[in-house]
This record gives structure tokens, C-alpha cells and sequence, in this order.
């Protein structure tokens, strides 16, 4: 892949520079916030007459869509960046963007928000265009009102519609096909706001090394009245980078000391394992070079991590940029969701996971089957395009990409010790089994009917005598029976045994799981050899 990373054409840019107290080439005026509602980002609240009202649209979009459709399109925001960035000077002449935004079935003031704020706050001559692609919407505002609307933007605004559905993944391998104008491919989701001087900072990595893909910092926009504040968490200035856990779960972790080292300022660019996948930006050459997403991936789910691993372990780099930032909406409690596309079956995202971790973490997927034993025998499709992909491109090892660029994800969540035994662990004579109740992080367990389709119900005992569903352990407090982050180096969450001759889970403290079925809890008791309800089996069920 050496072509890939020469930069593209014989235009060579100029890296950012720091002048501090010399306001930035790309600064623009700053906005002038009114009192109207939602102005300036402040919150918005509307009284407790329009409740029901607010339930419903929140039900249907997962979003308060009553108090968006009062806020302009064309609202102002605060400036939250860090006060370096106003002193960053980028290349005077940087290449162009083609933003992509995938939607169905959405809202329509808060996707006509995302346009207008990248309108908005994107100079001219950066924005090449906005290619709309509407993922088989059925919804009558996504019809005729839509054409008719995009023609306020003279064909800077471009649409495309699916003919099926395709779900998002294929759907913005789509936008790329169709996003012709821009050097640079910029990715939205569909309910966002981009932030003050947010193209500048996120182009400019990419026009000096075209193999650098960049992820704005991802702020927080609330879906109840709007107001944007930035994610909690990361270091000691809010940066995180993206990370998982063993069951390919995206995670973000702290900032390290070993990346702050790399840089003078800290709102430089840092090196990240992953991204999210929602918001992103790409040469568009470059990322057909890497064949877009993997073709096999469906609907939703893995794809942050195929692209992050592709581009690492292939020569590139994923960058955040602190810089750049971007307002994200995320669905409020009460979304009934989105139905998946027809024939889409139920393990579509663990198909996904698996593609992900046969292709490109070689012998370090054995600790993936060990967080997700359930899965796998399941099939996932030819993958030997992929295969051959990484051989001919000489990409490096996923042991080198732990070693060199993932080296914290061990520190955060250990590598998984191997199961001794695993499945639904079901009440004998009982028809109910141990169930996390969808609760985590300090949340008590209970029981409930076996339904035979693992998820909240799989639970594997390991080598370390620990009981796990994914990154959590059972945790004994007392009597009680709850679920925390998983941590090799505590051993309180160790000590578990199953007695396979009187079919009874034992634990250090010398007491044994025991259940209510009339309440539907379980707890610690003493042990009891001739108490049905100490009585438990392990039932592997494979994955749906």
C-alpha cells in the first residue's frame, strides 16, 4: 500500500500551526445568539400541557421532536471547544468535502437541522456538497415535501433514495458511489449539529497524509430540549479515545500519557484504536482503496471497528480531533426503534462481529469465543476477499496493532481467561434461569423464564473461577447477587464452583445461588444439598 500513502496529486499542504494570541486563517465571526428558543444551544423545555405530545414523538423518533420542530434550522450554538483551538492556522487552499448523511424513517426537523448547520458553519469553498441518502423511507415527509424543499439549495444539496432497504452500513458504502464532487468524504449521522469552525481542524490531517482518517469529539446533544454540552469522561481535558471490550463492544477509555507525549499542545490530533463510526472523515481514494466497508457486514454493528482495524493494521492512522466538534443527538428511553430490514435475521450484528474478528484479529479471537462462546460454530459468510485483501497489502498483525496503538485496551479490560463451562444456567425443574434483567455496572440479577435465546440469559463460569455475561461478573454483596465491570485484578469477583454431582453453584464465602420463584430473585443462602432451589444446570444455546 505505498501509493496509498503518498498524498494525493502533487498538491503538498501545509500542517496546522500554532500561534497563540494570533486568531486563526479559518476563525470565523462569531455568532450573534437571540432569545428565540433553543439559541445559543440552551435548553429548551415546553411545559408539562404538551407531555403527551412530547411521549408520543419520542416513542416514534426516540427524540423529543415537539420542542425540535420550535427550534430554528438555522439556530446559533455556543462555542464549547477548548480555547486553543481559536489559534490553530490550517492550509489556506484545503481540499473540499462531499458530506454524507444516511437516514430512514427520521425525523424531519432534526435531519434538516444537521443540513442547515453544516451549511451553515462550513466555508463555501470547502463544502463541495451534501449527498442525502435515504435508506427506503416510508414515511410520506420523505416523499414529494423533500424534493421540493432541496430546491432552496441549487444542487448543493443531492438525494438519493434506495430502492430497498439497505441498512446503514451498505448505505453509506452507497453515499460514497454517489458523492462525486468532494475530495474528502465527510460522515454524519442523521441528527447532528456540527460545531464553530469545525471543517478546518478535521480536514487538515487528512490533506497532509491522505491515509489519516479523523473523528471529530462527539458532543452530547440532549434529545429532551436540545442543549449541547460535551461527553463526560476521557483525561484531564475530556479526551477518550475508542476502544472495546473482548465481546466487540465499543468502549472509551482515557486519553494516555504515551499519546499527550507525541504532542506540544493538547488540541492537537491524537491516535485513537477506533472510532465510534457514526462521524468520520476520509479521502474519498483512499477509502475505496480499502474497498469501503467489508460488503458481507450488514444492517448495523462492527463496522466502526473493520475500518478502524483496516486502516491501522493496512498503513493508515485514526485520528481524533479535539478541535472539531460535532453534536450528536442519542435516542432517549421510550424509542420503540426501527424495524430491521425484511430477511434480515436476528444475528445479523453478531455475523458482523464475527467477519470483523476472523479477518483481522488472527489468534486474538480466541478471546472474543471466550466472551461469546454461544457463537462460535454460527456462520458468517466468505470472507476470503478479505483474507486475500490483507495479504496483498501486506497489513500488520492485530498482535502488532495491540502492541504498538492498542496498548491500553489490556489495562481497561483484560483479556478473558478460558470458560470451563457456559450457557443459560436454568432452575432444575423450574423452566427459569438466571437472568442479568438487562442490568449492569453494580445492578442486582434476578430470573426469569428460559427463552432459549442466550443474551441476557448466557453466562459463562471461566478458568478463574469467575461467572461472566460479557464484561460483567457476578459479584457476591452479602446475600445479594449483582453485576459489575469484570476486573482480573480484584478477586472478589472469583471463588465461583459448579458442584456437577448435586448441581449446585458454590462460592467462596462458603454459600450457595439460590432463587425465589415466586419473586423472581436470587441470592446467597447456605448451602443446602437437598434444596430444590440451590439446584441449577448449564444449557448451551447457541446464538439465533
Amino acid at each position: 500500500m505505498e501509493n496509498m500513502r503518498n498524498s494525493g496529486g502533487n498538491v503538498k499542504y501545509r500542517p496546522a500551526v500554532m500561534k497563540p494570541g494570533e486568531l486563526g486563517n479559518w476563525e470565523p465571526e462569531p455568532e450573534k445568539i437571540s432569545d428565540a428558543p433553543g439559541e445559543g444551544s440552551v435548553p429548551f423545555k415546553l411545559g408539562p400541557e404538551y407531555k403527551e405530545e412530547i411521549d408520543k414523538s419520542i416513542k416514534e423518533f426516540g427524540f423529543n421532536i415537539v420542542a425540535s420542530d420550535k427550534i430554528s434550522l438555522d439556530r446559533t450554538i455556543k462555542d464549547i471547544r477548548d480555547p486553543e483551538c481559536k489559534y490553530w492556522h490550517y492550509d489556506t487552499s484545503l481540499p473540499n468535502i462531499s458530506v454524507i448523511i444516511v437516514f430512514y424513517n427520521e425525523a424531519w426537523s432534526v435531519v434538516m437541522r444537521t443540513v442547515h448547520s453544516v451549511i451553515k458553519r462550513t466555508p463555501p469553498e470547502l463544502l463541495a456538497e451534501i449527498v442525502l441518502v435515504d435508506d427506503f423511507s416510508t414515511k410520506e415527509h420523505w416523499k414529494q415535501r423533500l424534493d421540493d424543499y432541496l430546491v432552496q439549495f441549487k444542487g448543493l444539496v443531492k438525494l438519493v433514495r434506495n430502492k430497498q432497504r439497505e441498512g446503514l452500513i451498505q448505505a453509506r458504502s452507497i453515499g460514497a458511489r454517489s458523492a462525486t464532487r468532494g475530495k474528502i468524504l465527510v460522515y454524519l449521522d442523521s441528527h447532528c449539529e456540527v460545531g464553530i469552525n469545525w471543517a478546518p481542524a478535521l480536514i487538515s490531517p487528512i490533506a497532509v497524509n491522505r491515509t489519516t482518517c479523523t473523528v471529530p469529539l462527539i458532543d452530547v446533544i440532549d434529545g429532551n430540549n436540545y442543549n449541547i454540552y460535551g461527553q463526560g469522561g476521557g483525561d484531564e481535558y475530556g479526551h477518550a479515545r475508542g476502544a472495546w471490550d473482548w465481546s466487540l463492544l465499543w468502549k472509551r477509555v482515557p486519553n494516555t500519557p504515551r499519546e499527550r507525549a507525541r504532542h506540544k499542545y493538547h488540541s492537537e490530533p491524537y491516535r485513537s484504536p477506533a472510532m465510534a463510526g457514526g462521524l468520520f472523515a476520509i479521502d474519498r481514494e483512499y477509502f475505496f482503496e480499502l474497498g469501503l466497508y467489508d460488503p458481507g457486514l450488514k444492517i448495523w454493528g462492527g463496522e466502526n471497528f473493520e475500518i478502524s482495524y483496516k486502516i491501522w493494521q493496512c498503513g493508515g492512522e485514526v485520528l481524533f480531533t479535539p478541535c472539531s466538534r460535532i453534536g450528536h443527538i442519542y435516542r432517549l428511553e421510550g424509542w420503540a426503534g426501527n424495524p430491521p430490514p425484511a430477511n434480515s435475521g436476528l444475528s445479523v450484528v453478531l455475523q458482523n462481529y464475527m467477519r470483523v474478528v476472523e479477518v483481522w484479529w488472527d489468534e486474538y479471537k480466541e478471546y472474543f469465543y471466550a466472551s461469546r462462546p454461544e457463537i462460535r460454530n454460527h456462520p458468517f459468510g466468505d470472507i476470503s476477499e478479505l483474507v486475500a485483501f490483507r495479504e496483498r497489502n501486506h497489513c500488520k498483525s492485530f498482535k502488532w496493532f495491540m502492541e504498538e496503538i492498542a496498548y491500553d485496551i489490556v489495562d481497561h479490560f483484560p483479556l478473558p481467561p478460558k470458560n470451563k463451562i457456559w450457557g443459560e444456567i436454568r432452575g432444575i425443574d423450574s423452566g427459569l434461569c438466571l437472568d442479568s434483567m438487562g442490568h449492569k455496572d453494580g445492578g442486582e440479577m434476578g430470573i426469569g423464564g428460559c427463552h432459549g435465546m442466550g443474551g441476557n440469559q448466557m453466562f459463562r463460569l471461566n478458568e478463574a473461577n469467575e461467572m461472566a455475561q460479557y464484561d460483567q461478573c457476578i459479584h457476591v454483596v452479602g446475600t445479594q447477587v449483582k453485576l459489575d465491570h469484570c476486573d482480573t485484578g480484584h478477586t472478589k469477583y472469583r471463588g465461583w464452583e459448579f458442584d456437577e454431582e448435586n448441581k449446585m453453584l458454590r462460592h467462596k464465602i462458603g454459600k450457595c445461588l439460590d432463587r425465589s420463584e415466586i419473586l423472581h430473585q436470587v441470592f446467597m443462602s447456605d448451602c443446602d444439598e437437598a434444596s430444590k432451589t440451590q439446584k441449577w444446570e448449564f444449557n448451551q444455546v447457541m446464538a439465533m
